[in-house]
């Protein structure tokens, strides 16, 4: 049995919930390091994953031997790091946004190249088991043509489960770049990309600080996109939906309806313009709730393309479309103007 050498660069909360759980999971992985600028952070989840702990990530890249590293910083040192990494020989596994600008996602996508290396970006969504399914759905042409949809992603923000509380980077221009679009909605972006298969060519952003006091960032950010193909729809991204989290997408299409993570009991229900209605129940979305998807299924699909050498699901290409609505988002609520995004040809 093949056992991949692991470190993680960065011990705060997704870190701490998700890669490093997962990874301790995963039968063919040893977690070799652990890296964070606090110190008591990293010996204490040194410790407990009995890995070796650093807190320059520049020294651990020179001094250990590993397979892969995991990304899981503030937003603007998620291009550095990684290129640092994929320089020194590893596989790289990036949180998203996978980086504040196009150009260091590009550097980051011709570094992976350059090493011979794999970069995937952490877009757990497409692993949603109601996401597979209506993706299959569409992709089927069961529900015909597709129309429109609208698609959210909110709860109170990351002072209930970020490391650093009301002090976290999230709220931090300088470190963070973006706000509740680049936390939440760049998993949105990336997640109608999947599901619709097809590019999205338009975006007219509203962008908004209306809720917090005292942060840099938007809290409460409401997209409009077009499709290549015509389909146009609404995303949302907000963290100032009290007291629960919305983490829903309704796809509406010509001979029904999709709605996904939006009722109660059934993860994805399809309503039929005949009158059928299938209820699917299909297991819970990842969430920062209590009682959500205990697997992000991430992780798992990482160290499978590093032992298969398969091609991971969302490359650093993949990263780069779904950051540039986000940037896009970004430029229109600055200027006031509609986004046009460069056509890509699949």
């Amino acid at each position: 049995m093949t056992t991949l050498k692991i470190a993680v660069i960065g011990c705060g909360s997704i870190a701490q919930n998700r890669h490093l759980p997962e990874y301790k999971a995963n039968k063919n992985i040893e977690i070799q390091a652990v890296c964070d600028i606090v110190e008591e952070r990293a010996r204490k989840v040194g410790h407990v994953y009995g890995a070796a702990v650093y807190t320059d990530y520049e020294e651990l890249l020179r001094k250990e031997e590993v397979d892969a590293v995991s990304v899981c910083l503030p937003n603007y040192l998620h291009a550095p790091v990684s290129i640092a990494a994929l320089k020194a020989g590893h596989h790289v596994l990036c949180e998203k946004p996978m980086a504040t600008s196009k150009e260091e996602a590009e550097e980051m996508i011709q570094a992976a190249e350059q090493n011979g290396k794999k970069l995937m970006i952490a877009h757990n969504q497409r692993f949603v088991p109601s996401h597979v399914k209506a993706k299959e759905l569409i992709a089927s042409g069961e529900l015909g043509k597709v129309y429109s949809f609208r698609t959210t992603f909110g709860h109170g923000g990351p002072e209930g489960w970020s490391a650093e509380g009301e002090d976290s980077w999230f709220f931090k221009k300088e470190q963070a770049f973006i706000g509740a679009m680049g936390d939440l909605g760049v998993h949105k972006a990336d997640l109608l990309r999947y599901l619709l298969g097809e590019e999205f060519v338009d975006v007219a952003g509203f962008i908004e600080n209306n809720a917090k006091k005292d942060i840099t960032v938007d809290d409460n950010a409401v997209c409009i996109l077009r499709s290549e193909s015509g389909i146009v729809g609404t995303m949302a991204a907000s963290w100032a939906y009290n007291p629960n989290e919305d983490n829903s997408t309704v796809i509406y299409g010509e001979k029904g309806t999709l709605r996904l993570e939006d009722d109660p009991e059934y993860s994805l229900v399809a309503q039929y313009t005949n009158g059928d209605i299938v209820n699917y129940q299909l297991g819970k979305i990842q969430s920062n709730e209590e009682g959500g998807q205990s697997n992000s299924h991430v992780i798992d699909h990482f160290v499978g393309s590093i032992l298969n050498d398969t091609q991971p699901l969302i490359t650093g290409e993949e990263g780069m479309k779904s950051l540039e609505i986000i940037l896009g988002a970004l430029r229109s609520g600055e200027t006031r103007e509609i986004s046009s995004l460069e056509k890509v040809t699949k």
